[in-house]
C-alpha cells in the first residue's frame, strides 16, 4: 500500500450551541480518530477529548512494535490486542474521570479508531459513530452500530425506513466511560490502493442516507477536503440538528519506481 491522503472536519451544526465531537487525524502514523461526547455541559467535550487524546498517544506509544508479538490463543493479532487495550484504558480514565469530578458526572462518548499498518487496516468502535469504505464504486459500512435501532433491526422488529425516523435512533447501548469495562468491537480488514474509508458522527448519518454518502464520495472523492466540506454543508442546509463530524481518508497508489536508464557499450 502507499501514503495515505486524509482531512477531516467537525461542525456545531445548526441548533446545537457547543460541539462535543473530536477527532484526530494523522496521516504519516496511519491513525485516525473519531468520538461523539455526550453528557452535561461541557461534559460530553471533555469524555470525546479524553478518548481521541488517551487512545493516540497509546497507539503511538505500543503500535509501532505490536507486530512483533505473536497472536493469542484466540487468534487476534497483536496489533488488534493494541487497540482493544487502547479504547479500554480511554473508557477507565472516562469512568474515572466522570466519577471524581461532579460536573463530568454521567459523561460519555462513542469512538471509532482507524489504524493502518503495511497493507492492513484495524478498527475499533463503541456506540453508533461510524466507518464506512468505497471501493470500486462500492460504499460498505464496516461497522455495526451499538444502539437500540440497530437491536430492534436485528430483531426484524422494525424496517431501515422505521429506523431512520425512530425517536430511539440515538439511544447507543454502548459508549465510552459510562461503566467501568467496556466491551469494543474489533476488526482487521485488507486496504487495496484506491480505496476511500469514511469515519464519521452520527450527526452526518442522520439527515444523509448511504446513497448519499456513496454519490458525494463518487463525485467529489477526488479532492477529499471539498467533499467532506459539501456533506456537512449538505447536513447543515437540511437543519443540521446536531454536530456533525467527519473524516476521510484516501489509500493512494504507491509511486512507481524511477528506473534509471543505462547506455550499454559495445566493442568495436
Amino acid at each position: 500500500m502507499g501514503s495515505l491522503t486524509m482531512a477531516g472536519i467537525t461542525d456545531p451544526g445548526m441548533v446545537r450551541d457547543h460541539n462535543e465531537d473530536c477527532y484526530l487525524i494523522s496521516p504519516r502514523k496511519g491513525l485516525a480518530i473519531l468520538a461523539d461526547g455526550m453528557g452535561g455541559h461541557l461534559a460530553g467535550e471533555v469524555a470525546s477529548s479524553l478518548a481521541v487524546n488517551v487512545i493516540s498517544r497509546y497507539l503511538t506509544d505500543n503500535l509501532a512494535r505490536a507486530r512483533k508479538l505473536r497472536r493469542n490463543g484466540d487468534d487476534i493479532s497483536a496489533e488488534a490486542r493494541t487497540i482493544l487495550k487502547a479504547v479500554e484504558l480511554a473508557n477507565g480514565t472516562i469512568f474515572e474521570t466522570s466519577r471524581s469530578r461532579r460536573e463530568f458526572s454521567g459523561m460519555g462518548t462513542t469512538v471509532v479508531v482507524a489504524a493502518f499498518r503495511a497493507s492492513k487496516l484495524y478498527v475499533a468502535h463503541v456506540g453508533d459513530s461510524r466507518l464506512y469504505r468505497l471501493r470500486d464504486g462500492t460504499l460498505t459500512r464496516l461497522t455495526e452500530d451499538h444502539s437500540m435501532v440497530q437491536e430492534l433491526l436485528r430483531q426484524g422488529l422494525i424496517t431501515p425506513e422505521e429506523a431512520r425516523t425512530s425517536n430511539t435512533r440515538n439511544l447507543v447501548t454502548r459508549a465510552l466511560g459510562v461503566d467501568a469495562t467496556v466491551r469494543p468491537d474489533v476488526q482487521e480488514y485488507s486496504v487495496l490502493a484506491g480505496d476511500v474509508y469514511l469515519l464519521c458522527s452520527d450527526g452526518l448519518n442522520d439527515v444523509l442516507t448511504d446513497s448519499d454518502i456513496q454519490r458525494m464520495l463518487i463525485d467529489h472523492g477526488g479532492n477529499l477536503e471539498e467533499v467532506i466540506q459539501k456533506m456537512v454543508m449538505v447536513v447543515n442546509a437540511k437543519g443540521g440538528p446536531d454536530n456533525v463530524s467527519v473524516v476521510a481518508i484516501r489509500a493512494d497508489k504507491p509511486a512507481a519506481p524511477r528506473v534509471k536508464k543505462t547506455r550499454r557499450r559495445t566493442r568495436a
